[in-house]
């Protein structure tokens, strides 16, 4: 006879079982040693008794051997115990795991949304923050992606994103007026809307012609809502791609060229016919200061390592 333990996903609605779980949890009694464990009353309602009793894995272990016993989501602790307790038997029962619900791609995040609904509530140094005060730690963390990235650390890489995600997920719980999933259900609408070569029936065979649907469909936006090509370009970033992403949204817009002549003076100049020259040759005019500062950076370390 076996020992079965059906699984359950605390993200995935209780009741929502397999049906492999559905006949495991009918085949006989069903135990459990978490009183609160929120699938009880849907078990109840489909007329599953549940029992809840103290793990004894010895005892379990041995009643396994001539009856089915059935177990409601057992803790790691206690599966090493019912193992271990099954060994120590002359005869052995089987030990099977049924998963009654599975973590769909994603699901995790929403234990990220219970942490940070109880960290505002209980930590009184996240209860203060506001969107402004928090400002400075996103832009450190987008910093810290871009160094991972650059270092190939994906060890690295994957904490940095943690603690981006972390910081939409902290605005979220801050605001007022939305919420998570009003963030999440934002930025599908427009993943799907700039997307009509996947969702709908527009044609898109190369990367560039995605980018040129792309780019249209911002356009379409912006002029129905009598907005300039350049609103919403942040202004507080770094000078050299303020002054890129600018001179790229006027020439998509059709602006003159001429408009980006003798624009400042001296070395701002000099600095923004330097940022419209790298355009023309189809260089990041930021990417390309960042390379050579960074082996700038390595032969400092190096004369200094002599």
């Amino acid at each position: 006879m076996p020992l079965i333990v059906v699984t359950t996903s605390p993200r995935v609605a209780p009741g929502l079982l397999s049906p492999q779980a559905w006949r495991a949890l009918t085949a006989g009694p069903v135990h459990t040693a978490d009183p609160g464990h929120p699938a009880l009353p849907y078990l109840a309602e489909a007329g599953v008794e549940v029992v809840v009793v103290t793990p004894d894995p010895a005892s379990w272990a041995r009643r396994a051997v001539t009856e089915t016993v059935v177990w409601l989501d057992a803790t790691e602790e206690q599966m090493r115990g019912f193992g271990h307790a099954a060994l120590a038997l002359e005869t052995p029962p089987e030990i099977e795991v049924i998963p009654g619900s599975y973590d769909l791609p994603g699901a995790r995040v929403l234990d990220l949304v219970s942490v940070m609904d109880r960290l505002r509530t209980e930590c009184p140094w996240d209860r203060k923050q506001t969107h402004a005060s928090l400002v400075p730690y996103l832009i450190e963390e987008a910093y810290e992606v871009q160094h991972s990235v650059e270092s190939g650390d994906l060890d690295a890489l994957r904490e940095e994103l943690g603690d981006v995600l972390l910081q939409v997920a902290f605005h979220s719980r801050v605001a007022e007026h939305f919420d998570i999933d009003d963030v999440a259900a934002g930025i599908v609408d427009k993943l799907v809307r700039r997307h009509p070569h996947v969702f709908s029936d527009v044609s898109a065979e190369t990367a560039d012609e995605v980018n040129a649907n792309w780019e249209a469909i911002k356009a379409a936006e912006r002029s129905s809502s009598g907005k300039s090509s350049v609103d919403g370009v942040p202004t507080g970033q770094p000078a050299l791609s303020l002054a890129a992403q600018l001179i790229k949204r006027a020439d998509r817009s059709g602006v003159p060229e001429s408009l980006a002549h003798a624009v400042g003076q001296g070395v701002a100049r000099e600095l923004f016919d330097l940022v419209h020259r790298a355009l023309e040759a189809g260089l990041d005019p930021e990417a390309e200061l960042r390379a050579a500062a960074l082996t700038y950076r390595d032969r400092i370390v190096a004369w200094e390592n002599r």
